[in-house]
């Protein structure tokens, strides 16, 4: 199969793959496509699908650089990559982490790129509150404390109701 070829054939799964899904998307340009993911622990969940001329390569942002506890912090998220398939955490040069991946451009069908789109929502949805607690536990706590302190809704801080103190859970 030529490379053109090749390229429009996982355009077209994409396509037919986010399609098939009901999943929202945008295409910014050619060959790219935004998708959106809705999940629990994380509300909302990006990525870029980009078609290059010899492979797809998978983009979504996980969270930014942790406040504290930074080697915990990336040993964990590394730990996971093990069995993670097809992508992998990564961080940036400043230390933003992603999911990222890559897949030559003959692997790309809608069943593939479907399997690829539910396991980043997947990493991301079950590795967000683990990757909070360790990176951004004291932000959270005093989070906490403001919300409690002027009677404010913590329905999405309640997962981390253990990393405050007695009597703080509201």
């Amino acid at each position: 199969m030529g490379r053109e070829t090749a390229r429009s054939a996982a355009v077209e799964a994409i396509t037919a793959a986010v399609a098939e899904s009901g999943l929202e998307v945008e295409r910014p340009r050619e060959g790219s496509f935004l998708v959106t993911l809705p999940g629990r622990a994380k509300l909302k969940t990006l990525v870029w699908l980009e078609v290059g001329p010899h492979s797809l390569t998978l983009t979504s942002f996980f969270c930014r650089q942790p406040d504290e506890n930074h080697a915990d912090f990336y040993l964990w998220l590394m730990r996971r990559n093990a069995d993670m398939y097809g992508m992998a955490f990564v961080a940036d040069e400043v230390g933003d982490v992603y999911i990222r991946g890559r897949l030559p451009l003959e692997g790309v069908t809608p069943d593939e790129v479907d399997r690829l789109l539910g396991c980043v929502l997947t990493y991301s949805d079950e590795n967000f509150n683990g990757a909070l607690e360790r990176g951004f536990a004291s932000a959270i706590r005093k989070e906490w404390r403001w919300r409690a302190e002027r009677g404010h809704d913590m329905r999405n801080l309640r997962s981390f109701a253990h990393l405050v103190g007695q009597g703080e859970d509201r």
